[in-house]
């Protein structure tokens, strides 16, 4: 990306502990699906925590999939995962209400994996994290009301992850689907997503290489 500075995962944590030294600062961790962005945010909160107990948190943008009765109505089962399959303006009201900071404590969704459904105020964000990361594939993405986003971070990071490897991250992903349906997983719904984010993401601030 062009304008983005390379960085490490320490350097990164220095630059989100400075940042959010006196008050929150909202890090948007960005990048396609099989980056390891869930990955990073954890870690990066383990390593702020370390230096300064309970002032970071993780708020995935994934507790704002829509429900899978609104995504069979509407057809959209199958390309769960693409934007369109998101609550934006709820996640970003989210947003706001986070960076304003005003409340002792806000509850966020959160994606169960293991049963694919979000599951309500599942997570407390205390308003002494000064520290919030947020991660998603489309928080950079400059598209419709996406592209609102943007303002709310005050840091930008970009996992960049080459194509062949995140193919492969995303078949271990679905390898308990058959071959056919693992196929069709992949090529019609995670790869599209995945170019999108890689050719549609305005530029982050810094750029992490994920391994």
């Amino acid at each position: 990306m062009t304008g983005s500075a390379q960085t490490t995962l320490k350097d990164l944590a220095d630059v989100i502990a400075k940042r959010g030294a006196e008050s929150r600062s909202i890090t948007a961790v960005c990048g396609p699906p099989g980056s390891g962005k869930s990955t990073l945010a954890d870690k990066l909160a383990q390593m702020l925590n370390e230096a300064d107990p309970g002032s970071a948190a993780v708020f995935p943008m994934d507790g704002y999939h829509f429900d899978d009765l609104i995504l069979n109505a509407r057809g959209w089962r199958a390309r769960k995962g693409a934007p369109h399959t998101f609550d934006v303006g709820g996640f970003t009201q989210m947003l706001e209400r986070l960076k304003r900071n005003e409340d002792p404590e806000i509850a966020v969704p959160v994606f169960d994996r293991d049963i694919e459904i979000a599951r309500n105020s599942a997570r407390i964000i205390e308003q002494s994290v000064r520290h919030l990361i947020v991660e998603g594939n489309y928080l950079l993405l400059n598209q419709d009301r996406w592209r609102g986003l943007l303002p709310l971070f005050d840091t930008t990071v970009y996992l960049d992850v080459p194509m062949a490897e995140l193919e492969r991250r995303l078949a271990d992903r679905w390898q308990d689907l058959t071959p056919e349906d693992q196929h069709k997983k992949l090529a019609e719904n995670d790869l599209p997503n995945a170019k999108l984010v890689a050719s549609e993401s305005s530029a982050a601030e810094f750029i992490l290489q994920s391994n």
